[in-house]
Order: C-alpha cells, then structure tokens, then sequence
C-alpha cells in the first residue's frame, strides 16, 4: 500500500511540473505544488524503506524532474507565450488630414487652455495659444504641431 502511495506521489508531482513548464507557465503554484508533491513522495520513501532504496527514488525523481523542466524549455511552448511583433503605429497618426493653417471653426467647449472646436463637420482637441476662449466662438487655426491643434481667436 505504501509503495502504492510514493508512486502516485511522484507521479503526480512529476506531472503537476510538466503541466506547469507546458501549459501554464510563470504562475508557479503549480510548479510548486508538483515539487512539494515530489518531496512528500521522496520523504515517505525515506520513512518506509532502507537509505539505498530511497537514494535511488530521489536520483531518480530529481532526473526526471530535470528532464521535464528542460523539455519544457525545449519543446518551444514559452514563444508562445512571448511576444514576437512590435507595434509601430502611432495614435492620431491622421487626426490633422483636411486640416489647415488658417482655417475657420467654432468652439464646442470653454477653452481653458484646451477644449473642443468644430472645424467642418468635425469635433477635435484644440489648445488655445491666448488663453480662455468661451463657447460657441469663432476661432482659427494659428499652428499644426506635434498632432496638435493651435487655435486663436
């Protein structure tokens, strides 16, 4: 019965390790309850059988723990996991298409410095270059810069 228990023991200390380095990898609880499941196996070994006996089973569990770890790094599956492609898009990359140096508009918004303005039938963020600027007035375009929208009265 005993020999029973230390066997599924490590086997599922064993397996618990190749579940983790497979298909969960970099939470680790599940590799540390495969180790801690190992040791319990590895300890009853030592209680119930003779030192030779039990120095062959930790030999043993510890090669094949290793072999599971390292085929787990070999096997590739962490390039699943990882990230391969770069993002090198920019946000509002077109956000000032149509848009010219004195063009006309009306505020949506207060500006204080910055706000809403309409130009055509667009709503965009703009930024005052004289300061407050109230609702519903009449603005122009001063500058286009770094995707923003400089407005004056």
């Amino acid at each position: 019965m005993t020999l029973v228990i230390i066997i599924s023991l490590l086997l599922i200390g064993l397996a618990l390790v190749l579940v983790e380095v497979i298909f969960v990898p970099g939470t680790t609880l599940v590799g540390v309850l495969g180790f801690l499941f190992s040791g319990l196996g590895i300890f009853f070994t030592f209680q119930n059988y003779d030192s030779q006996t039990a120095l062959i089973v930790l030999g043993l569990t510890i090669l094949a723990n290793v072999v599971v770890v390292f085929y787990g790094f070999k096997s590739g599956v962490w390039k699943r996991f990882s990230l391969k492609d770069t993002i090198s898009s920019r946000t509002y990359d077109d956000r000032l298409e149509g848009l010219q140096v004195g063009q006309k508009g009306k505020t949506i918004s207060d500006i204080k410095p910055y706000g809403k303005a309409e130009f055509g039938d667009k709503i965009y963020e703009v930024k005052s270059n004289v300061g407050f600027i109230s609702a519903g007035a009449e603005v122009e375009i001063h500058q286009l810069e770094n995707n923003r929208i400089i407005i004056k009265q």
